[in-house]
């Protein structure tokens, strides 16, 4: 037979099977080998390089979920319910700062303070001084407050008019202030009469240095701009006639007017008899008391700021000029008026003749005595009132 089927077909399903003998059909199949060296060696890289990725995966997210835990408690409302002052001593660290809130309850947690700071890169950047922080103020609002460097800010005031040694007192005096008074102190009218802002903590020495540095300046350049013509030979003694005019008036409208009586005089060569230079030549810086008058003695007593007894311009100023004094001595009222007296309202008669002036003291001299006697005669009425009131009133 040729195994065709009929119509040409050949029946192929015996060749698929493979003949084997009884011995061949029970000997056992050969076992897989292991695979090899090389195999073996990609199969561990593959498994490490998988746990690395792994570690990194959950690293990434353990180190986002931190900064964004981080995050929300750097920007969540703090816990202080009040607005609260705080105060930032020069020199301190990020820790020391970050302890010290954390320990006043104004931050949450000193740890994520510091941390957050860093983040933004603000280590460095705080700056001393005193603080306000709103109520439930965040660690970032906190942070930005404490970078910008807007401190609460404390006046200190100096009138023009008074002296060095005054002004000084109030520096000394000043509990916000830090640090001694220094060595060498500025000389008379050379401090600024304005008021001065700072910081708690503030030296006293860098407060004077900027008052004396903001007088300076007003003097040098009030002292450019002044009419050429004035017989004032230095800035020395511009400042001093700028001090007589301060200590003269404080009506702003006439210190044109008594610094160009005061020029007239010079240039005639009278003596100014200022009345503020006696005070200076027996008190100095210190002033004279408020309760003892001016007596006739005092205007005899020859001393070098004694206007009364010497000729011209003391040796130096008597008080602290302000920029409108200095302005007004720089360029005075063109006048031919020679003498000044008080007129009763706070401000000052002027006159060209001594007979002019002779008749403006009697008259404020008479003022004068009617006050004298209004003030006595209503010191008795109270004096009488307070006897018949009823014990215990």
């Amino acid at each position: 037979m040729d195994g065709s089927q009929p119509g040409g077909f050949r029946d192929t399903r015996d060749e698929r099977i493979i003949l084997q003998s009884p011995k061949q059909a029970l000997r056992p199949e050969p076992a897989v080998g292991p695979p090899s060296r090389a195999r073996q060696a990609r199969s561990q890289v593959v498994v490490f390089f998988n746990f690395l990725i792994t570690l990194v995966v959950v690293g990434m997210i353990a180190i986002g979920g931190a900064l964004y835990y981080g995050k929300v408690r750097f920007e969540e409302a703090g816990p202080s319910s009040l607005a609260v002052t705080h105060a930032v001593r020069p020199g301190a660290s990020l820790g020391q700062i970050a302890s010290s809130l954390e320990s006043r309850n104004i931050i949450s947690n000193a740890r994520i303070f510091e941390a957050g700071v860093r983040v933004y890169g603000h280590e460095s950047d705080f700056k001393a001084g005193e603080y306000e922080f709103k109520a439930n103020a965040s660690m970032k609002e906190i942070m930005d407050i404490l970078v910008s460097g807007r401190a609460i800010l404390h006046p200190l005031t100096v009138v023009e008019g008074m002296t060095v040694a005054q002004a000084l007192d109030r520096v000394a005096e000043n509990e916000l202030l830090t640090g001694e008074m220094p060595e060498t102190l500025p000389e008379e009218g050379m401090l600024v009469a304005d008021t001065q802002k700072f910081s708690r903590g503030t030296t006293r020495a860098e407060l004077i240095r900027t008052m004396e540095a903001q007088q300076r300046a007003i003097i040098e350049e009030t002292w450019a701009n002044r009419r050429a013509d004035l017989p004032i030979e230095d800035i020395n003694e511009f400042v001093t006639l700028a001090s007589i005019v301060e200590k003269e008036t404080a009506v702003p409208n006439e210190r044109s007017r008594v610094a160009g009586v005061f020029i007239n005089r010079l240039r005639k060569g009278m003596k100014l008899q200022s009345d503020p230079t006696i005070i200076y030549g027996l008190f100095g810086g210190e002033g004279k008391p408020s309760d003892r008058p001016i007596y006739r003695s005092d205007i005899d007593k020859p001393t070098p700021y004694n206007t009364y007894q010497i000729v011209g311009l003391p040796p130096g100023p008597i008080a602290i000029p302000g920029r409108a004094a200095l302005e007004a001595v720089a360029n005075p009222s063109v006048t031919d008026d020679l003498y000044f007296v008080a007129d009763g309202t706070g401000g000052h008669v002027f006159a060209k003749t001594l007979a002019e002036h002779n008749a403006n003291v009697r008259r404020w001299r008479e003022i004068e005595r009617q006050r004298a006697a209004e003030a006595a005669k209503a010191a008795e009425e109270a004096a009488a009132n307070g006897e018949s009131q009823p014990a215990g009133n």
